[in-house]
């Protein structure tokens, strides 16, 4: 079971670690290297925030709430988005092949990071 406060933490961790993956795909976009292959990054339970949300640590009750759900559809979007971007970049895609990848990723990226606010205010109402 998770407690408030615990919720609180993982959804913040979760904010900040998919935050720094635009910085770790917009390197990947400059390098054309990565230490995450694009088959990897489409795993959205592996990730600490996704190894939480498949975990048993969450309630019936919250596995079966709105913001949970919508987190988590939004989260598996987000990382295949990711690996396609990740792809992309790796294999040296022309230069608006990989725009369109980041405006996709970065889009993603903000509709998640916006679930994952809302749910946060949620939890601190309760």
């Amino acid at each position: 079971m998770t407690t408030q406060t615990e919720m609180e933490t993982t959804l913040r961790n979760a904010m900040d670690a998919h935050a720094k993956w635009k910085l770790r795909l917009k390197t990947a976009m400059t390098t054309r290297h990565s230490d995450i292959s694009p088959e990897h990054a489409a795993c959205d339970d592996r990730c600490e925030f996704g190894k939480w949300l498949y975990s048993e640590q969450i309630s019936d009750e919250t596995r079966s709430s709105m913001p949970f759900v919508v987190v988590r559809n939004l989260h598996a979007e987000f990382h295949q988005v990711a690996s396609l971007a990740l792809e992309g970049a790796l294999n040296g895609s022309r230069r608006a092949r990989d725009d369109t990848a980041r405006e996709a990723f970065d889009d993603c990226s903000a509709k998640l990071n916006k679930a994952l606010q809302k749910w946060l205010g949620e939890v601190r109402a309760t």
